[in-house]
C-alpha cells in the first residue's frame, strides 16, 4: 500500500487579508504624498511667524507724592507684523499688562485685527493711570529712580496669531512679550529692542 506524501500545502490567501493589505497600502502611499506636499510647500512658501514688538515708549507725565501716590501718563507705539509673502495673518486676544515692578496700572488691549501680507500695523496707545498707592519697598524704589531720572515699567502679555498657508493650512501660534521699558523723565521717546 502506497505511503502518503507530507508536504507543504499551498493555501489561498483569504481576500480579506488582500483587502486589508490594499487599503493599508493606500493609506501609506497618501501619508507619505501629504507629508511631500507640505515639505514642498514649506520649502516654497518659507512661513515665518508674525511677531508684535514695542516701536516707541515715552514718559509724558509723572506725579507721586509723599503719600506713596503714583500716577502717570506713558505713550506707546507697539507693531504688528506679518513678514509672509504669500499669506495674512490674523491677531486676537492681545493683552498686555503695563506695570511697575509687578504693581499692574494699566492694560494694553486689541480687537482681533488682521495685517495682508507682507505688511504690518501700528498702534499708539496712551496709558493714563489712575492713582495707585505703592507698598513702602515700592515707593523706595520709585524715590531711587526719580533721582537717577529713569523710571523702569514692564510691559507683559501675548497676543495670538493664525495664518493659512496654502496647502499647509492654518497655523496658529501664541506671541509672548516681556519688556522693561526704562523712560526717562525729560519725556524722550525710546526705542526699546523689545518683540515676542
Amino acid at each position: 500500500m502506497p505511503k502518503p506524501v507530507h508536504g507543504p500545502r499551498h493555501r489561498a490567501t483569504s481576500p480579506f487579508v488582500w483587502c486589508v493589505a490594499i487599503i493599508c497600502t493606500i493609506l501609506t502611499v497618501a501619508v507619505i504624498i501629504a507629508g511631500l506636499v507640505v515639505f514642498i510647500g514649506y520649502l516654497v512658501i518659507r512661513p515665518k511667524v508674525p511677531q508684535i514688538s514695542v516701536s516707541t515708549a515715552q514718559l509724558n507725565t509723572i506725579y507721586f507724592d509723599e503719600t506713596s501716590l503714583l500716577t502717570v501718563q506713558v505713550t506707546i507705539v507697539m507693531k504688528a507684523e506679518n513678514d509672509n509673502a504669500k499669506a495674512h495673518a490674523s491677531f486676537y486676544n492681545t493683552r498686555f499688562a503695563f506695570s511697575f515692578h509687578g504693581v499692574k496700572m494699566a492694560y494694553l488691549v486689541a480687537e482681533p485685527f488682521d495685517i495682508r501680507k507682507n505688511s504690518s500695523k501700528e498702534f499708539n496707545y496712551v496709558v493714563q493711570s489712575s492713582s495707585i498707592p505703592l507698598e513702602p519697598e515700592y515707593a523706595e524704589i520709585m524715590n531711587w529712580s526719580l533721582r537717577r531720572n529713569v523710571i523702569t515699567f514692564e510691559l507683559k502679555g501675548n497676543a495670538r496669531t493664525r495664518w493659512r498657508v496654502g496647502l499647509l493650512g492654518s497655523i496658529k501660534f501664541w506671541l509672548n512679550l516681556n519688556c522693561q521699558l526704562h523712560l526717562p523723565l525729560n519725556r524722550t521717546a525710546i526705542h526699546p529692542h523689545c518683540s515676542s
